[in-house]
Parts: C-alpha cells; structure tokens; sequence
C-alpha cells in the first residue's frame, strides 16, 4: 500500500454553538483519487478547508508529507486548490492566467513558457495560450484553472465541486477526462460533491459524511454493494427498504419474515440481528427480477401489481406496489432487444424474485437516521 500523504488526527471544527466537522480521523494515501461525498451542510467543504489552511480546526491536528500543517497558513502548503467558479481572470488571457500563480518562482522567461506549453498540452488545449476568458466554454475554463493549479506541482491538488457548474453532458464528459489527468500526472485529489454518480465514477475511496461525521470510507463499489448503515444506503444510489425479523441464522444464510415480502432467505456472513428481533432489507432496484407467472417459490418472491414507469433508454425504471404497502417498490431493467414490450401498464399483476445474495441486512437502528 502506498503511503499516506495526509493524515486528519481526530479533528473537530465549531462555528459558535453548530459543529461542522466531529471528528473526523482518516488517511489519504499517496496518488489516491480521494472524495468526500455528502449533502449540503454535511462538513465535506469545512473539512476541504482545513486541508487547504483556509479554516483551523477546534481540535486536532492535520499532517500532509509528513508535516503538521495544522496551523501552517495556506500559501505555506503543499496543496493547491480548485474553486466551483474557476476564478479565471477575465482580463488575462488563457497563458496568463496559467502563470497567474508562479510569478515569484524564479523560472526564467522561457522557463515558465515552457511550462505553460506543458499544461496547455495537459488539459488538451494546444495553442490556446492568446485566447481570452471571454472565448472559452465552461469546460475550457474548468481545463484552465485545473492547468492553474497543477503548475505549481503541488503534492496534493484539493477540488471543491469543480464540475457542478457545468451542464450534465459536459460534466460527465471532464468526469472522464478529470480522471485521466489525475491518473496522468499521479498525483493527489481530494474531491468534494454531493452527487454520488459522480463521486462513484471517479474515486479509488470516498467519505460519506453526515452532519458532521464520517459515516464510512470505502472504495466505490464495497459502499454501493454493501453499505454498512442505513444513510449510506440509501445516499448512494437508489435502495429499497423491507423490515424483517430474523427467524434462523446457520452456514451463512439468514432466514427471516417480513410483512412486505413474505419469506426472504439472505446470504450474508454475520447474522444482521438476534434471533426473533428486527433487521432491515435493502435490495438495489436492479437487483429484482421481474416476472407475469407465479413461479412457485415460497422465499424471495413477491406479487405486485405495476404501477408508474419512467422509460430512459438504455434501461426503464419501474414501480411495483404491494399488498398491505404505501410505498412503492422501484425496479430497474435494461432494454435488451425490445425485452420491455410485454410489459403492459399500471394495475398488471407481475411478480418479483431476487436472489439469495441480492440482499444487503442492516440493523435496524444503526443510529444514522439523517433529517
């Protein structure tokens, strides 16, 4: 495992009586893709901040390379950081607002052109260097003030939300080429959004963040497969939830009863309660199947009836609703080979079946219930 590059030791941050950060004690480690993902007033900004130097925490203590740098000011750091706006000066052309921040750095005239060709050949915008702010989209601006930022060489590069002004199209589009460039020059992001997709498509391990907490840090794919709270679960992506009470627990398979599915069997390696108390079910709308006859399976399988449907191209996002249950259960299918066109409308009778290890069984008060 590489190195870590930044260490937060137990940091708290307070402004007056409201906590923003409650601490929060993790590694980054060296060349990671590193995002803290949460939403609005959840801590991720404050936490970027303090790595930045621009905000010093109430208590504990912040090391990046080695260094506490927890009262270091921010010019004194080795980070570098890039804004939602860009913060591109309009009255400097693209060359000069790459220079912006290098003119005490002791590079030669040729030098630094140098070293202005080299980021403009980075963010893919050769020849760009006499254009002004005013003949660049978005997305060039973005290019331009990440091209800025990585000049300097810094060890670790810190982003605040740098895609959320841009279209859904283009954002997805620098998603790609963000971590491309990140995986190029190797060095370390610290990322923060509130959009899980986003966060999903470009992190090696990510942060979510609650009212202040770190809840769980994990790569993408252990956080959306198999979450360990509740909040986390259905912050990220799209989950349904079915209480359930645990009746036998052996070999790795729980077997439990619920009001809504019946008799649900879960393979899972702890069991998610006492026998005879309460857990929770989650099951990812793409984990259902979908079926027009009663196959006869007396566990993991449930009648419905179709409710609303959403068609979006490469898949459709469906609505079931059960007997005895208000919300309805949200399913998701690809549409391979026009496979969705016997799916008739709202009120025909379907049913539902999922497999043993679809499952993710929470407690059922893991005690992150978020307002």
């Amino acid at each position: 495992m590489p190195a870590p590059i930044i260490s937060i030791n137990h940091v708290f941050k307070d402004f007056g009586s409201v906590r923003a950060v409650n601490d929060a004690n993790f590694e980054i480690t060296e060349g990671e893709f590193f995002s803290l993902l949460g939403p609005s007033g959840c801590g991720k900004t404050t936490l970027l901040r303090m790595l930045a130097g621009f905000e010093v925490p109430t208590q504990g203590s912040i090391h990046i390379d080695d260094r506490d740098v927890t009262m270091v000011p921010p010019n004194h750091r080795p980070v570098n950081m890039v804004f939602q706006n860009y913060a591109i000066f309009p009255h400097l052309n693209v060359a000069s607002n790459i220079a912006f921040g290098m003119r005490k750095s002791g590079l030669s005239k040729r030098e630094l052109a140098g070293r202005i060709e080299e980021m403009l050949e980075l963010i893919r915008l050769p020849g760009y260097g006499e254009r002004t702010a005013m003949e660049l989209s978005g997305g060039q601006r973005q290019r331009v003030a990440l091209a800025r930022a990585l000049i300097k060489q810094p060890k670790v590069l810190l982003l605040d939300e740098p895609l959320g002004a841009l279209d859904k199209k283009l954002r997805e589009q620098m998603q790609i080429e963000l971590r491309q460039l990140q995986q190029q020059v190797g060095i370390t992001f610290v990322f923060v959004t509130h959009d899980q997709e986003e966060a999903l498509t470009l992190s090696d391990r990510i942060a979510v963040m609650a009212q202040g907490d770190v809840l769980e840090i994990s790569t993408p794919g252990a956080l959306y497969e198999a979450p360990k709270s509740r909040f986390v679960a259905d912050f990220i992506g799209t989950m349904n939830f079915f209480d359930c009470t645990l009746s036998e627990f052996g070999n790795g398979m729980a077997s439990a009863d619920s009001a809504d599915l019946g008799r649900v069997c879960a393979a899972c390696e702890t069991p998610p309660a006492a026998v005879g108390e309460g857990f929770v079910l989650g099951i990812r709308p793409e984990k259902f199947q979908l079926a027009f006859d009663d196959a006869g399976a007396t566990e993991n399988a449930v009648k419905g009836r179709m409710g609303p449907s959403a068609y979006l191209g490469d898949r459709s996002h469906f609505y079931v609703y059960l007997e005895g249950r208000d919300e309805p259960v949200s399913v998701a299918l690809p549409n391979l080979a026009k496979s969705l066109d016997r799916i008739g409308g709202a009120g025909q009778e379907v049913w539902l079946t999922w497999s043993d290890d679809a499952a993710v069984l929470l407690p059922s008060d893991d005690g992150t219930e978020r307002q």
